[in-house]
């Protein structure tokens, strides 16, 4: 792990003995796969103290650390026995940073920057780690000249060379005469030293939109270290946008993939680090934002392996990113009484009634392609998620190509495989745990699990002329979370399924902001809206208090003529969510509506909205239970939003009757 010529440590003895792939984890020794893939973060990247970080870190499978100075000198302990801390989380430290203000200086300067160095070697050498990161200078008085930089470089590498430490020079994208890593690989190139070579972080080339395939012509062995990091496309300046926005590969709108592309293509074999600075994982949970990092690099690795097959990079084959094809069932957890007031809810909805399970108490209602469940069982997942969160969908099933090869990549990705009781005569479904306090099911059509509703379900004799009122799918599922939640949930979806994340939306409640994304497939057959709440004044965050954390917050029907269907929804006592008649007065400004359209939408309390592809319509339940709803749509060919005009009416809307 540590370089034995270094000599600031002996090796490791534990009183234990290890096994192979066992590694020693503060005093528990627990089994990892071996990966031949080295993965590092950087500890800046978390919150917590040292120890708290290095446990995230070590528990989310990491091979190393990116060390910040200012995160050990808080720790009180010498520099030898940090070194020794971190081998003991069974990690390496891999990079030292940062070195600031170093070249292209004229004296007194100079000579000060050159005794500042030799004394973070020696420190260096205390914490057994051999790679340093120089960033490129921005102070005042630093002079320009590739030259003068590499001369600096190459005396540098020369007293670096005896104390067995090598140094790689980063340009920041806001240096002030290196900016551009071509330039510094230039410096770098004319330096000429063995010990002298570059570090490139994604960030930095592609927040100055530099073409990532100038990377291609760097020789492999000559780049040292490769921090990566992603970000959302905002205009403002690079400094504030890099030390506030960053976050993982997959979570952001920048080609990290493009860039990494080129980094294999130049036969680079080193670590994989992510160097994140976001003010909300900062404040989150250290293992959660240290888990997203290692899921991010894992799926990055893979597009990469994918996109480029001919570069070899020893990263673990998985599945591709699994195809899904719509949900098969949503499954609520209740107790007797408020399962009976849910069926008649879904009784009003035009459901039937049309199976039970064999062995649990679980009634299966069904209209069209859909399938609800509704679990009273008093044992189980399901009733441990009511004691948690009352009345709620606990769990969802996704009808997929291949559900082994989904789970199989999933547990590449870090999810936990959740593993059902073997029931003689009944089916175990695959399932892992979703991002919340919920389980997400697979099935496919080429195993016995296609045979679900038969197996496990015994029929009821139901109506033989059953229509319902037009309900025909599962148009999207919109699932609630914490603001500084929702990059997490974003990447669990986006790396297990073949499924790209929509531009992020503000949606104005009557108590605040909350922000809401969706998650979708070209099929449109996989849509989850994913909604942000920032404080619990809105009706998205009093739904996370209420039920102490439940995701999923309302369910859309699709329908072919949502007038036939509400019409049919009136008859059978459906109550529908009062629409004030303001909405209709700005509708029909807004679109130039025909009165009479307008008058039945009015009417039916529908609410509408259109775009250059489509119209989309919306009719929505009253809140029930703890704020949960229902919305039935219609989708017109080529409409693909979510109505998110019509949010802030819908929501004033439903606070009105919540009052």
């Amino acid at each position: 792990m540590i370089s034995p010529q270094l000599g600031a440590r002996k090796p490791v003895c534990r009183m234990l003995p290890l096994w192979p792939g066992s590694i020693w984890r503060g005093g528990d020794i627990m089994q990892t796969r071996q990966a031949a893939l080295k993965t590092s973060i950087a500890t800046v990247s978390i919150a917590g103290d040292f120890r708290e970080k290095l446990s995230a870190i070590s528990r989310a499978g990491y091979t190393g650390i990116e060390i910040f100075e200012q995160d050990f000198v808080g720790y009180d302990g010498s520099p030898v026995d940090v070194g020794w801390l971190v081998g003991d989380y069974g990690l390496e430290i891999m990079l030292f940073q940062p070195f600031r203000d170093f070249e292209g200086l004229p004296e007194p300067y100079r000579s000060r920057a050159f005794d500042r160095a030799e004394r973070k070697f020696d420190l260096m050498n205390d914490l057994g780690v051999d790679l340093v990161l120089v960033c490129s200078n921005i102070s005042p008085a630093a002079l320009g000249g590739i030259d003068r930089a590499a001369n600096d470089f190459a005396e540098l590498g020369e007293r670096a060379k005896a104390k067995n430490i090598r140094i790689g020079y980063e340009a920041l994208a806001w240096g002030r005469h290196i900016n551009d890593h071509r330039d510094a690989w230039e410096v770098v190139r004319r330096a000429d030293h063995s010990n002298v070579g570059i570090i490139l972080d994604s960030f930095h080339t592609l927040g100055r939109k530099i073409d990532p395939d100038s990377i291609r012509s760097i020789p492999g062995d000559k780049i040292f270290f490769v921090q990566l990091a992603d970000a959302p496309k905002i205009d403002m300046d690079l400094f504030y946008w890099s030390r506030h926005f960053r976050n993982m590969p997959g979570e952001g709108d920048l080609a990290v993939v493009d860039f990494m592309r080129a980094v294999a293509a130049t036969g680079y074999h080193g670590p994989l680090s992510l160097e994140i600075f976001n003010d909300q994982f900062r404040g989150g949970s250290p293992l959660t934002i240290a888990r997203d990092g290692h899921r991010s690099l894992v799926s990055l690795m893979d597009d990469v392996r994918r996109l480029e097959p001919d570069i070899h990079f020893d990263v673990a084959p998985m599945p591709p990113r699994s195809r899904c094809h719509g949900f098969e069932f949503i499954e609520f957890t209740s107790n007797e009484q408020e399962a009976e007031e849910l069926a008649s809810m879904l009784r009003a909805l035009g459901f039937e009634l049309a199976g039970n399970h064999v062995s649990k108490r679980v009634a299966r209602w069904c209209q069209g392609d859909i399938n609800i469940l509704i679990n009273t069982d008093e044992a189980g997942f399901a009733h441990s998620a009511y004691q948690t969160h009352g009345t709620s969908v606990c769990d969802m099933a996704l009808r997929v190509d291949d559900a082994a090869d989904t789970i199989a990549r999933a547990r590449e990705l870090g999810a936990k495989i959740v593993k059902a009781a073997d029931i003689a005569d009944e089916l175990s479904i695959p399932a892992i745990k979703g991002v919340g306090d919920g389980i997400v099911r697979f099935i496919d059509g080429d195993s016995e699990l296609a045979r679900l509703w038969d197996v496990d379900f015994k029929a009821v004799k139901g109506n033989a002329t059953f229509v319902g009122v037009g309900l025909r799918s599962i148009d999207h599922l919109a699932q609630t979370m914490k603001y500084e939640e929702m990059l997490t949930w974003t990447l669990f979806y986006t790396s297990i399924f073949d499924a790209d994340k929509v531009a992020m939306v503000d949606v104005v409640d009557p108590g605040g902001l909350v922000r809401s994304r969706a998650i979708q497939n070209k099929s449109g057959k996989l849509r989850i809206t994913l909604n942000g709440a920032e404080n619990q004044n809105t009706l998205a965050g009093r739904f996370i208090k209420q039920t102490v954390g439940a995701t999923v917050q309302h369910i859309a029907f699709g329908c072919a003529d949502i007038f036939a269907t509400a019409e049919q929804l009136s008859q059978r006592g459906f109550e529908t969510l009062l629409m004030s008649a303001n909405y209709y007065d700005d509708l029909g400004a807004r679109f130039g509506l025909e009165e009479s359209f307008l008058s039945r939408l009015k009417d039916l309390n529908i609410l509408y909205d259109e775009d250059e592809n489509g119209n989309f319509f919306q009719l929505y339940s009253r809140p029930w239970g703890d704020e949960l709803f229902f919305e039935i749509v219609q989708r017109d060919d080529g409409y693909e939003g979510y109505g998110a005009a019509n949010a802030p009416f819908r929501i004033a809307a439903q606070k009105r009757d919540l009052a």
